[in-house]
């Protein structure tokens, strides 16, 4: 792994845990369903024609067209929309938490349902990544945060993993990777605004702080961190990109606690540091079965 790929790596998890602290601003002014539906038309409105722009089609493989439906769908419409909602009632800090438990959602399901080889790291790691997800949520339920809430973010992770086991080994496929991001935006918004429309009041409360948390949700969880993501993927591979994902648990409650001032008990420490070095040993394992095979 060159040094482009590990910036790379880095500056996905540091954008892609911030948006739970700019996510966390956006809902206690906004309705979170509309907030999410306006944010990924703009996202993706912006992706398609900066890629028509550059001469790249709209016309995609049937693959291509199935992974844009099922992560429009799941990661978009399902688990932001989902988290968008919970942090109506939970801190961005929990909500990060469980969040990074979705990259051993997937190596847990493909290693049960698909058979992957995992050595007894890996195992342990899983393990123990689960435990300190379960450490923390225990620790917050019995403080007497949401029970909603938490269960929408447990949702929602398993949603994003499941889209991500349903397009295995899926690519861009020489395609467009601005335009295949933009599309998924798109989903995401059309699959969003009905129930906006229906459940919601559309009712804002303006600030300057909005507006900047809704700018950078915009622009750099919307457009960047995805489309980093998938150059990232397309350089080292997904097993490779995933190891990242450890830095997600760290990153997300610092940046809460440093913007919006939320607070961390020794648990939450112990817990996010039990889960980083569970979804390590998990990817560091992968990637060796990965330069195995």
């Amino acid at each position: 792994m060159d040094l482009r790929a590990i910036a790379m790596g880095l500056l996905f998890a540091l954008i892609w845990s911030s948006a739970f602290t700019s996510a966390r601003i956006i809902v206690e002014a906004a309705p979170p369903l509309a907030s999410l539906a306006v944010r990924f038309a703009i996202s993706g409105g912006i992706g398609v024609v900066l890629a028509r722009a550059l001469g790249h089609s709209w016309s995609l493989s049937r693959a291509q067209w199935r992974a844009v439906i099922i992560f429009g769908v799941c990661q978009n419409a399902l688990y932001l929309g989902l988290n968008f909602v919970a942090m109506q009632w939970i801190e961005a800090g929990l909500a990060a938490i469980i969040a990074s438990s979705m990259p051993l959602i997937v190596a847990a399901a493909n290693w049960a349902v698909f058979r992957e080889r995992l050595p007894a790291i890996g195992v342990l790691g899983l393990f123990a990544g689960f435990g300190g997800v379960a450490l923390i949520t225990a620790q917050r339920l019995s403080g007497g945060v949401d029970a909603t809430g938490v269960a929408l973010c447990l949702i929602g992770a398993l949603a994003l993993a499941v889209a991500t086991l349903s397009v295995r080994g899926a690519s861009t496929g020489g395609g467009s990777v601005l335009m295949v991001v933009g599309l998924q935006m798109l989903v995401g918004s059309a699959a969003l605004l009905p129930f906006a429309l229906v459940l919601e009041t559309w009712e804002v409360t303006w600030s300057w702080q909005l507006g900047v948390a809704f700018t950078y949700t915009v622009f750099a969880p919307g457009l960047l961190a995805t489309l980093i993501w998938f150059v990232l993927v397309s350089r080292i591979g997904a097993t490779r990109a995933a190891t990242f994902h450890f830095l997600n648990p760290f990153f997300g409650v610092a940046i809460a606690a440093l913007i919006l001032g939320e607070a961390l008990t020794g648990a939450d420490i112990l817990g996010v540091a039990i889960i980083a070095g569970g979804i390590l040993a998990v990817q560091l394992a992968r990637v060796g079965n990965a330069g195995v095979r």
